[in-house]
């Protein structure tokens, strides 16, 4: 799959072990983080919906069975490749509030915006984004791919076993407001078990407004009134001309080659440039002499990870505002000088602000017949968002604005109208100008580090894009504490601690994923889904 670099022969799976293996079609392949967003969207496919159809049916089904994870009230980015090789971007996200200035903020003492902080919520891109999508790159209409979700909502969905356990752990968020308490707690009390029917009678009606009207049922009108007031009630900016100025950027990916695979990312303000700012760095060590789950290869990618990270907090922002161009990031020099402050056995002091001059999403890959690849990802940022409902339309409000930083002169700072450098990103990989993988990864601050963990596996190891998911990984806390997964073992830990990482095993699985694979060839696709999510792929 990666040509004559990595060694040896591409690794198996070990049938002994439970595990999954990589799903094979020719017609069409769908996967996503739950099944019924994967059944709904392969359904799509069979009837003759492309791509772009089944793509968005299934995020707004997602929408209804994985609350705490995405919504109508998120964000959306996309990347679409089209049978001809032509290749499109989309930056869905919403802004901040046309009053949102800095020195409102600084005049009134604020030091940061937090996540539970209503002046985290910026307007909902998703509506908009979908529309888009089916009005440029779509067959059917709004109506018709909202179907599925729809009655989902209206007759009920049971509760996949990971989404209860983000739940539980989010119900104390959601006690805090009456809209959430009513929508998304059993008798305003608890969250909702494994096997638990839920039915979403505000949200099928909100739906259903969009699907007969369109986004501007949406970001016009009553629903539009009520998210503005839901807002200004507890002190928030965010007025009905800010829902009404919603706008989908169609963008350019930035597309950067690692050892014959051209991966494309969105442009700012997504963090996508982040994943090639590391592959730069780690094009310059022989990663695949390296044992894959051993601690020198997670060393030197964490490190590459740190530095990458680095320059996304100084760098990324609305490119309004942004002081560093993409080219200058991702210049080959400038990640070359980054590579070389890496000590294979050492963690570095904290990497400072390296200038080239000098948390919850879901994410979901479609290709249909024709070979139209979609990989979309939609989000509401943490754990049910801001925590905040609508309490009639039943929408869940996204925290997105808590990525802004109140910091005079930062490129990253709150302005009127702004967009908010985004953690949400989906990928692309092409071979020789014809899309290889549609791929992305979950998981708030994680993703871009992901993103590239995962290209190593596929390029460097050799592994199919179900093993490559699989693969166990290690992540950075707030603290800067190194979470390592239970996959990973002990040696492997104790090699990280003497590197000079601070090591604890993470509570929970970090992130999730999904990919398909074309194989040109042969004429067959083949898709993996993360484990570590209810989801999985399914073709025909």
């Amino acid at each position: 799959m990666s040509g004559a670099h990595h060694m040896g022969e591409a690794p198996a799976r070990d049938f002994q072990l439970p595990g999954r293996s990589a799903v094979y079609a020719l017609n069409g392949m769908a996967a996503t983080s739950h099944p019924l967003a994967t059944e709904a969207a392969v359904t799509m496919l069979r009837s003759g919906g492309n791509a772009v159809d089944a793509a968005v049916t299934a995020a707004a089904v997602l929408a209804v069975v994985e609350p705490q994870m995405t919504g109508v009230g998120g964000d959306c980015f996309a990347i679409i490749a089209d049978p001809d090789g032509t290749v499109h971007g989309i930056n869905g996200s919403g802004r901040a509030a046309g009053a949102a200035s800095l020195d409102w903020y600084l005049e009134r003492g604020f030091a940061e915006i937090g996540p539970d902080d209503i002046h985290a919520v910026t307007v909902p891109g998703a509506v908009a984004t979908w529309a888009h999508l089916l009005e440029r790159h779509g067959t059917r209409s709004l109506a018709d791919v909202l179907g599925p979700a729809i009655a989902h909502a209206e007759a009920g969905f049971a509760v996949a076993p990971r989404v209860a356990a983000d739940w539980a752990r989010l119900e104390n968020r959601l006690m805090k407001d009456e809209g959430a308490r009513t929508h998304y707690l059993v008798d305003g009390k608890r969250a909702p078990q494994a096997g638990d029917v839920v039915r979403s009678p505000a949200l099928s009606r909100t739906l259903r407004t969009i699907a007969r009207g369109g986004p501007k049922a949406f970001y016009e009108g009553e629903i539009a009134e009520e998210i503005a007031a839901t807002v200004q009630a507890r002190g928030g900016l965010l007025a009905v001309e800010d829902l009404a100025a919603m706008e989908v950027t169609p963008v350019d990916p930035v597309v950067r080659r690692y050892r014959g695979l051209d991966i494309a990312e969105l442009p700012p303000n997504g963090q996508g440039i982040t994943a090639l700012i590391m592959l730069g760095i780690l094009e310059h060590f022989d990663m695949a002499a390296l044992d894959p789950t051993g601690a020198e290869r997670l060393h030197i990618e964490i490190e590459a990870a740190r530095l990458a990270y680095a320059c996304r907090d100084a760098h990324i922002a609305d490119p309004a505002t942004m002081q560093r161009s993409v080219a200058e990031l991702i210049d080959p020099a400038f990640t070359a000088r980054l590579a070389a402050r890496i000590d294979r056995n050492r963690r570095m002091a904290e990497p400072g602000v390296p200038d080239p001059r000098g948390s919850d999403t879901i994410y979901l890959t479609v290709v249909d017949r024709d070979r139209r690849v979609v990989s979309l990802i939609n989000s509401i940022f943490h754990g049910f968002g801001a925590a905040v409902v609508t309490p009639k339309s039943g929408i869940t409000l996204q925290n997105r604005g808590a990525s802004f930083r109140l910091v005079a002169g930062h490129p990253n700072a709150i302005g009127p109208g702004k967009r908010p450098m985004h953690t949400i990103i989906p990928a692309m990989a092409f071979r020789d100008g014809r899309p290889a993988i549609g791929f992305g990864v979950m998981g708030g601050a994680y993703q871009a580090c992901g993103h590239a963990h995962f290209v190593t596996n596929v390029v460097d190891h050799a592994m199919d894009v179900q093993l490559a998911i699989d693969a166990p990984r290690v992540f950075w806390n707030d603290q800067g504490r190194l979470g390592v997964e239970r996959g990973l073992s002990d040696t492997t830990f104790a090699g990280l601690a003497a590197r000079g990482h601070l090591v604890y095993r993470a509570e929970e699985a970090i992130g999730g994923a999904q990919a398909i694979e074309i194989d040109w060839q042969r004429g067959v696709l083949i898709a993996g889904s993360d484990p570590r999510k209810d989801g999985m792929a399914m073709g025909f």
